[in-house]
């Protein structure tokens, strides 16, 4: 099971070097794609996520999740090549629309996947290492960037498909977490997984919480902060070293477990989403670049201690055998919240980087105030940590 571990460690590192990630945005626009477009698409993207989730839960419970990563894997290769030749909106917009495929794909079925092949002993440990070589996999393709690349989009666009193509051979050599090999759902079993989610109103208000965390995220150290660094003035080389460093503070991720430990879940959640607070006001009332910088990198750290507390808290509240259907049905509430924050989100972008930055804030606070309430559940706070019991079903 080691194997698949450290399999699925390579193509986080080969799937994060995104060689235009510095530049996303202002590689977009120079493709004739508006700042509103960007996020219009990101929410299509959302709500074909959401309609994709669940069938792909199901997909992934039936074939096994080996075959689920081998498709998604070759998918997402193919995204890469057209967003290599993509120029104008519709372009961009079929990118993303195959990208939904994969995500959607992959939902669930990676942490799936680490979750079981270590049975659940140090599973946030290795769900903070599996995020940080995502992170390292930007660090090489950032200091490519900025040391040898900068101008030429294109050759950006093509490093990333050779990349892509690589992490979708190396997913041929995955081996299937079930021995027993695929099971489909049925009917009864898929509204009993619905039900456990829907019924359970503490779970739900995490899922919001996180969706409004990683959706100001993502949309803020992905798109607007490039807006922000040319507002004050930053050309591409000095915005690639900034990517560079918020690229080795999201390295930080293995720390989440210890982080969590040592202070207690409710204290780590406080943290997490106050860190994201600050940072959104820190972007909305400053205009110089030192303040912005700080801002993005404390976002960028407080995101990637968050991620692996969030894998580990959803996968602890799943007691069913169809861990993907479970965890896609949770993706596709986080999706469906994106989806509406991301148009707010560009909305506000257009008319003023600050109102947008202002409403991340919002939302972040919402957050915060959602995971320190949830949090202190006596059942998370008695079976944190522990591993999975010998009755738990193995997919």
């Amino acid at each position: 099971m080691k194997r698949n571990i450290y399999l699925m460690y390579a193509i986080a590192f080969l799937q994060g070097m995104v060689f235009y990630g510095p530049v996303a945005t202002l590689y977009r626009q120079a493709q004739g794609v508006s700042v509103f477009q960007i996020t219009l698409i990101e929410s299509i993207s959302l709500i074909l996520c959401i309609l994709l989730e669940v069938v792909w839960g199901v997909i992934a419970d039936k074939i096994g999740y080996k075959r689920t990563m081998i498709f998604c894997c070759a998918l997402y290769f193919l995204s890469k090549i057209i967003f290599w030749q993509a120029s104008g909106f519709a372009g961009f917009l079929a990118e993303r629309v195959l990208l939904s495929v994969v995500i959607s794909g992959m939902s669930g079925v990676d942490t799936s996947i680490l979750y079981l092949s270590c049975k659940g002993e140090d599973s946030q440990k290795v769900f903070g290492i599996y995020n940080s070589l995502g992170m390292a996999g930007l660090l090489a393709a950032a200091a490519v960037f900025s040391l040898f690349v900068r101008e030429d989009y294109r050759l950006l666009g093509l490093l990333t498909v050779i990349s892509y193509g690589m992490a979708a051979v190396l997913s041929l050599a995955l081996t299937d977490v079930s021995p027993e090999g695929s099971r489909r759902i049925s009917r009864e079993g898929f509204r009993q997984v619905l039900s456990q989610t829907m019924c359970d109103r503490n779970l739900l208000l995490f899922l919001v919480g996180a969706a409004f965390l990683n959706e100001t995220h993502q949309t803020v150290t992905v798109f607007l902060n490039q807006l922000q660094y040319e507002k004050c003035g930053l050309g591409n080389g000095t915005i690639g070293a900034v990517y560079i460093a918020a690229t080795l503070l999201g390295m930080c991720g293995p720390a989440s477990a210890w982080f969590t430990k040592r202070t207690g879940i409710r204290t780590a959640g406080a943290v997490f989403g106050g860190a994201a607070v600050l940072s959104c006001l820190t972007l909305a009332v400053s205009g110089s670049a030192l303040p912005s910088v700080c801002g993005i990198l404390a976002l960028r750290v407080s995101n990637s201690l968050f991620q692996p507390f969030q894998a580990e808290i959803q996968n602890r509240q799943i007691h069913s055998e169809y861990r993907a259907t479970a965890l896609s049905i949770h993706a596709m509430i986080l999706d469906s919240i994106g989806a509406g924050t991301n148009l707010v989100f560009g909305a506000l972008a257009e008319q003023s980087l600050a109102a947008a930055f202002l409403f991340g804030a919002v939302i972040c606070a919402v957050g915060a105030g959602i995971l320190w309430r949830f949090s202190n559940r006596p059942l998370l706070q008695n079976g944190y940590s522990h591993p999975i019991e010998n009755s738990d079903p193995v997919i």
